[in-house]
């Protein structure tokens, strides 16, 4: 197959990773015999130096001609003074509306070989495998903005439409996998949840009713992510709360570092990237953790390019490489030499180019 990839590297430790990604998803093209072609835009802090804006027309030009975007990480301490009017995360924001993508999957899978690096006992996240769906064009992130020097304020608001639809993405995947859908709410302080719990009520009875669904309130589900991992399939949440809980849930499978995501909308075009951000104090020293990087870009080749074979190929290796203890600083144990970027990277490589 042919097809096209955009790469937006972004900002501090972002272009490392997606260097590694991109390497790996040479490789999938060679042994599979495909034809991807890559091209790079600007986004976030780098974007602003060069252009002065955090998402340029030539960039979201470079998205849409493109069948899917791999995307770095956007942020530093150099564009986060207060008073910033132009600021690196406006241009991932700005991208995911633009380009219509409202869901967004996070899956966090505990791997045999990491159980030794999870902060949290063995015995309760053995065989950790939940699915995040997170509402990503609405809330408090999309709401109205007001700031005076002695006030602030942030409106957060949804629609029944915005609702249905992330409902549906949430619901679809759970009938894939346990058929177990928690959909995570403040229904006792906000409206906004109110509705939210509503209007998942009635579409996952009226187009899902062999789903199990429960309702959560998101304080109870930060404690039973810790508490009771395995008691959760698919979680849906609006986007703040998606936000704070699946760094959270990070902590289960050992490391931000290790988590990627894909935000969707209505077409095949789709936005990959992982879970962790720019990590400025890290950059330029080659020792940032690619796995989250080349796992986004398993999803895009799942959802995007629709090569679930490849995809399981590379989180193939990627296990296989996590066995043989190809790890960087943030996941290795006392007993093991820590790895760089590249050289993990080459260890998912070397797996990936043998019969899996």
């Amino acid at each position: 197959m042919k097809a096209r990839i955009a790469v937006l590297g972004g900002d501090g430790i972002g272009p490392e990773v997606t260097a590694v990604a991109v390497a790996v998803l040479r490789t999938v093209a060679t042994r599979f015999e495909h034809q991807f072609e890559f091209s790079e835009a600007l986004i976030g802090g780098a974007a602003i130096d060069a252009t002065g804006s955090p998402l340029p027309p030539r960039t979201v030009a470079a998205c849409r001609d493109s069948d899917a975007v791999l995307l770095g990480a956007v942020g530093g301490p150099q564009w986060s003074a207060p008073g910033a009017r132009v600021r690196p995360e406006q241009g991932l924001l700005e991208l995911r509306s633009t380009l219509g993508l409202f869901a967004n999957l996070r899956p966090v899978r505990m791997l045999p070989s990491m159980l030794d690096s999870s902060p949290i006992k063995s015995e309760v996240v053995r065989d950790v495998d939940i699915m995040v769906v997170r509402e990503l064009t609405g809330g408090i992130y999309f709401g109205r903005k007001k700031r005076t020097a002695r006030e602030a304020e942030d409106v957060c608001s949804y629609t029944a439409a915005e609702i249905e639809r992330v409902t549906r993405v949430a619901a679809q995947l759970a009938m894939k996998r346990g058929r177990r859908l928690v959909s995570i709410d403040k229904a006792n302080v906000l409206e906004t949840s109110r509705l939210w719990r509503e209007v998942v009520e009635q579409v996952v009875r009226a187009e899902f009713p062999q789903l199990t669904l429960e309702h959560m309130l998101v304080d109870a589900a930060a404690m039973h992510l810790l508490r009771a991992p395995r008691t959760f399939d698919v979680l849906l949440t609006e986007n703040m709360f998606g936000d704070i809980l699946t760094d959270e849930a990070s902590m289960l499978a050992g490391s931000l570092g290790l988590l990627p995501s894909a935000s969707l909308g209505a077409s095949r075009l789709g936005v990959y990237e992982p879970i962790h951000g720019s990590a400025p104090d890290i950059a330029g020293r080659g020792i940032a953790n690619p796995y989250g990087a080349i796992l986004s870009a398993a999803l895009l080749l799942r959802h995007s390019l629709e090569l679930a074979g490849e995809a399981s190929a590379v989180e193939t290796a990627v296990a296989r490489a996590l066995d043989a203890g190809a790890r960087t600083a943030d996941i290795a144990v006392s007993t093991q030499k820590a790895l760089g970027s590249a050289a993990v990277g080459d260890q998912v490589i070397q797996y990936l180019q043998t019969d899996q």
